[in-house]
């Protein structure tokens, strides 16, 4: 029996997504959730990628754990949950939109200049990440967008593909934890939910393989510059998508 088309888009989604994370580090919820939502909703998209976010980074942290920057994963996600709490204040006001534009111009000028002028001094100082972190665990809390920090932050050290890719793994990972069981208390482990996940594990497992080639294969330079674009598409999808809830809601 021939699966249904929206199925085979589904699985095609959720396969290129995983090609993203698996290359660069991030970039498949920027993706997939957006499509996704569309197809299956939101209740069902979001526990969908958190699942094949938490297998993804499990892969490839069993293969390139040597390649974590630790001192920098733990100050990172330490920092992170300390900025939860003050995301959640954000979440319950009334300037989101104020906040998540902010946001947006924040990562699309920070990125910009990094293209403009990439020959920046790296950081050498891990303390930093104590910064980053708190940031990104305040804007996890209040908007589930806590990867553009760290991936800043691990831009800024000017680690290698392979160590920045595998540290923000170690990252995720930790924070995927909690949003799992989150998502898991929360019961949206629905049948849907796993039937999806099951049918596109194969899959998954294939495309991180693929994208772990990818990512050995790019030079440092040319890395970063891929970095800071997606960065910058991340951005200018966020200035959109919050303009038009800005237009919708009157502000």
């Amino acid at each position: 029996m021939n699966p249904e088309p929206a199925t085979v888009l589904i699985v095609s989604i959720v396969s290129f997504a995983t090609l993203l994370r698996s290359t660069f580090g991030f970039a498949d919820a920027m993706f997939a959730m957006p499509l996704l939502a569309v197809i299956i909703g939101l209740k069902t998209a979001t526990p969908l990628m958190a699942i094949v976010a938490m297998t993804i980074s499990t892969a490839i942290l069993l293969k390139n754990w040597r390649d974590v920057q630790l001192k920098s994963v733990w100050r990172l996600f330490v920092s992170s949950l300390a900025g939860i709490p003050l995301g959640l204040l954000f979440l319950k006001g009334t300037h989101d939109n104020l906040m998540k534009l902010f946001l947006a111009l924040v990562i699309i000028g920070s990125s910009a200049y990094n293209l403009i002028k990439p020959r920046l001094t790296p950081i050498k100082s891990e303390n930093p990440a104590y910064i980053f972190g708190f940031f990104a665990g305040v804007l996890g809390g209040a908007y589930n967008t806590n990867g553009p920090p760290v991936v800043i932050y691990g831009s800024l050290r000017k680690w290698s593909p392979v160590s920045f890719r595998a540290t923000l793994q170690g990252y995720f990972f930790l924070a995927g934890i909690f949003i799992c069981l989150g998502h898991g208390l929360a019961g949206l482990w629905t049948r849907s939910v796993m039937y999806f996940y099951l049918l596109s594990l194969p899959l998954v497992f294939v495309f991180t393989y693929i994208g772990g080639r990818l990512n050995r294969s790019i030079p440092q330079g040319k890395f970063d510059r891929i970095i800071h674009s997606l960065l910058i598409v991340i951005g200018v999808f966020l200035l959109i998508q919050t303009i038009q809830g800005m237009i919708l809601t009157g502000l």
